[in-house]
């Protein structure tokens, strides 16, 4: 049994599997999930797992050199965007429109679905380097 980090075994997958600039994303319940890219489905109840409980999570096993957020979530969800800013630290962020965030989704290696029903709470993180 695994004893540190993430025990989901898709997600903990998708992360070890990752390359230079791979993507991941995590969404609300809402987001729709292209059917040609994996969805790693935790949404249980109203708001369970949180969006920024995985994305916490996801962000301790997972090297991010980018982020992509819709610039819905800045305007709508503002908290939810401080939250994002906060977690990435100095990690650049990329706006874009949710339209576009949605189009991007075809390219991610998997979208982690969560319990999370807040608008906009969305995002996607590009895979950096660890050396």
């Amino acid at each position: 049994m695994k004893k540190i980090g993430i025990l989901n075994h898709e997600i903990s997958e998708v992360i070890s599997k990752m390359g230079h600039t791979d993507s991941l994303a995590i969404g609300d319940c809402g987001l729709p999930i292209p059917d040609e890219t994996k969805r790693i489905d935790l949404a249980l109840v109203k708001d369970i797992p949180r969006f920024l409980d995985t994305l916490k999570a996801v962000l301790l096993e997972l090297k991010v050199e980018e982020v992509i957020v819709a610039e819905e979530t800045a305007k709508i969800s503002p908290h939810i965007f401080d939250a994002i800013k906060k977690e990435v630290g100095d990690v650049r962020i990329i706006l874009v429109s949710h339209e576009e965030l949605k189009a991007e989704l075809k390219k991610c290696k998997a979208v982690i679905r969560t319990g999370e029903q807040t608008p906009y709470a969305n995002v996607i993180l590009k895979s950096g380097v660890v050396f």
